[in-house]
């Protein structure tokens, strides 16, 4: 009877959304009012969400469900619940049930590609192309491939696709909305295409969201947030949008204001993970420390950031002044940099959500990134990764953030190697693989590789791809030309047009020439691949059952096959180890620096390299491998900084032994009496004689009785009565 009643009334669900998607928001406020007299439990679920009661309509979407477990529209209709909630697993696992039981049923595909999309997974076409051929009229779905075709950069097919949908009806505005976005990312005039959406929904400020999360994705953030308050103008409960306002807000820095929003969203029952989880990570902020100077903001975690402080800091000076050269720029706002311990909070201070593998992100003028702390040690070179963050923010500030991704992350992978050919990131056999198997994309379209990769390990390799691109150009044409082209993105042309005027080729040229001299370098490695995998089961089998000799004679070959590879049972180790089994460490130290020298970064390698080297007497040598796992892993080892102390006071380098001194000290030593003393010593031989007196002070306070620090006292005292 309530049913009927509804029915007659018009208060059915279709009615409510078309009250919604007209802009009639209080009309729509009331039919969903309405619904919740119904005896229908999918009818009060709609009326539920509509009203914003997110948990009460998942436990009448439950109910739907068990009273007509094979009505498939109920579990599409839940599941988009789920994903407008940014849970896109369950409504993932809804849309699936929903498709077991109506198997074309073009809704939950469309649900399923919207799921796809939000990860940017290739399968996203496929699908949203699947639920056009299961129901050609739905234009949600043919607006949604002009929303991917634009993720993928490709604004000629964006177009086309949205063109469709505007044949298939004159009230498609999320394609209006492409419209509109495409001609605000080149700077034209986009109010023909909101005006024609006001006219059918005045309050429609999903249409600026769209243009937002383009403006984000295209690292354009200022104008992203102004967008995002353009649509939070026009409706203020567009809680997902509002949410999006908050986290990029956060990325800038601007906390505050990132707090007001988010705990509006969470005020209002859209507790996405996003949301929650940045919060959190604002409310952890009480645990950090913030060190400013005229150039650097630094944020560390309390707990470590007496120790990494001085290596953080002065390495963003030294990148700082080494780009401000090199780009022929000077930023117009000091960098802040932001280290997390805890690679989860990384993560949410970048996506809003865990589970990002990426190493550090760039925000405009601000970079976050894991500490070393994060990471397990020798696999994360902290210093390498804050060189290629701070290109980009070199890069985007010089072009105003309008430069194809693969651009950035080409010149940044580019400085890693430019700082010294021990950083950057070796070449991988998925990438090795990717070359043999001619995988890697054209220029124009490399973009692709990084936004919506269509094979595992392509987001890798498109890196790699865009690092020797860079590299290419850089030693053909030269460093100024890069610049060039740098400048040439900033006046928005594209890839296309800045590869045809500034390298005087055309594309598929380049494409042609650049895979050559890439082919050429990498010739050895990818055509020996299958016999150094063959070779290194053998080695490694050799090496487990210490037959050394077969070790020492096979393992060169395998070695100079793939001199990159420098991870676990690499061929430099298991050479240096039948070295020394046989007594020749001259022989296991070369091999060992041939390690280093190949980016290898294991600390207890290194440790064992240095200690070769300090053998030898060659203490400079030693120092400078120790100062390596200070670049990889310089936390939780207090050894290493006592022995680059020790090594380093003995060759008189006092600014090292000092720093690497107070480092013990900061990691809170076992033996404090002797660490207050080691920085004495530091400090008097240095001629700094009031700081190693504050420091043989608290040598003796840790220990009363410590003879060489009572010592020293006397000394001092001595001298500071004689002067």
């Amino acid at each position: 009877m309530a049913i009927a009643a509804a029915h007659a009334s018009g208060q059915t669900p279709d009615d409510c959304q078309k009250h919604r998607r007209y802009g009639r928001l209080d009309e729509a406020a009331q039919c969903y009012s309405r619904l919740l007299a119904s005896s229908d439990p999918y009818f009060r679920a709609e009326g539920r969400w509509g009203l914003e009661q997110y948990s009460e309509a998942n436990d009448q979407f439950r109910l739907a469900v068990e009273a007509k477990p094979k009505n498939a529209h109920f579990r599409v209709r839940w599941g988009m619940l789920y994903l407008a909630n940014a849970q896109p697993v369950d409504a993932a696992g809804l849309f699936g049930e929903a498709l077991e039981i109506d198997k074309d049923n073009a809704q939950a595909l469309l649900g399923l590609a919207r799921v796809a999309s939000r990860s940017f997974e290739a399968k996203a076409v496929q699908l949203a192309e699947a639920a056009l051929k299961a129901d050609s009229n739905l234009v949600e779905a043919q607006e949604l491939l002009s929303f991917l075709a634009l993720e993928d950069v490709d604004e000629g097919r964006a177009v086309e696709e949205a063109d469709k949908a505007l044949a298939m009806s004159d009230e498609a505005m999320d394609a209006m909305a492409i419209h509109a976005t495409i001609e605000l990312l080149n700077d034209r005039d986009a109010s023909p295409w909101f005006e024609r959406i006001r006219k059918i929904n005045p309050v429609r400020g999903e249409a600026y969201a769209t243009a937002a999360h383009f403006f984000v994705l295209n690292r354009r953030y200022e104008e992203g947030i102004k967008l995002y308050e353009q649509a939070l103008a026009l409706n203020p409960r567009l809680w997902k949008a509002r949410s999006e306002l908050g986290l990029n807000l956060m990325r800038l820095g601007r906390e505050e204001e990132a707090r007001r929003h988010l705990e509006a969203c969470y005020d209002n029952n859209y507790a996405s993970d996003a949301t929650v989880n940045t919060l959190r990570l604002l409310d952890s902020y009480k645990n950090y420390q913030t060190f400013r100077t005229d150039k650097t903001i630094v944020r560390l975690a309390s707990k470590e950031a007496e120790l990494l402080r001085p290596y953080f800091e002065s390495e963003l000076k030294r990148a700082i002044a080494t780009f401000e050269k090199k780009y022929k720029l000077t930023l117009p706002r000091a960098v802040q940099l932001e280290v997390y311990p805890n690679h989860e909070d990384f993560a949410v201070r970048t996506l809003g959500m865990p589970g990002l593998g990426a190493l550090g992100v760039t925000f405009g003028d601000v970079v976050a990134m894991d500490s070393p702390s994060g990471r397990r040690p020798g696999t994360f070179h902290w210093a390498s990764t804050l060189w290629h963050e701070l290109s980009h923010v070199f890069v985007l500030t010089a072009t105003k953030h309008r430069v194809p991704r693969w651009f950035t992350e080409g010149m940044a992978v580019h400085e890693e190697t430019a700082a010294s050919p021990e950083w950057g990131d070796r070449m991988d056999p998925q990438i090795i693989t990717a070359i043999k198997e001619e995988k890697l994309l054209p220029v124009a379209g490399l973009d692709r590789g990084f936004i919506r990769p269509s094979y595992p390990g392509q987001v890798i390799v498109s890196y790699f791809q865009a690092g020797r691109i860079c590299d290419y150009i850089n030693e053909r044409w030269g460093y100024d030309k890069l610049l060039a082209m740098m400048r040439a993105f900033g006046e928005r042309k594209t890839t296309s047009n800045v590869i045809e005027e500034q390298l005087e080729m055309k594309p598929e040229a380049f494409d042609k020439d650049f895979l050559a001299w890439l082919r050429e370098r990498t010739r050895t490695t990818v055509d020996g691949f299958d016999e150094w995998k063959k070779g290194m089961k053998t080695l490694t089998e050799a090496a487990y059952d210490s037959r050394h000799d077969q070790v020492l004679d096979q393992a060169p070959a395998l070695r100079d096959l793939y001199p990159e590879y420098v991870e676990d049972g690499n061929p430099y180790e298991l050479l240096a180890d039948a070295h020394l089994a046989n007594g020749n460490k001259d022989a296991a130290m070369a091999e060992l620096e041939r390690y280093a020298r190949a980016g290898g970064r294991k600390p207890d390698t290194l440790k064992k390299l240095a200690r070769l080297q300090e053998e030898k007497g060659k203490r400079k040598d030693a120092i400078a491998t120790l100062e390596r796992l200070n670049y990889v892993y310089p936390v939780n080892d207090e050894e290493l900084h006592r022995w680059l102390g020790d090594l380093a006071l003995s060759e008189r380098n006092m600014h090292l032994a000092i720093r690497e001194f107070k480092a013990v000290i900061a990691m809170n030593p076992h033996d404090r009496a002797a660490s207050e003393f080691n920085l004495a010593k530091a400090y008097r031989a240095a001629n700094r004689d009031k700081e190693a007196m504050n420091h043989v002070v608290l040598a003796l306070e840790a220990a009363p009785g410590y003879r060489p620090a009572q010592k020293m006292l006397l000394e001092l005292s001595s001298e500071k009565k004689e002067n």
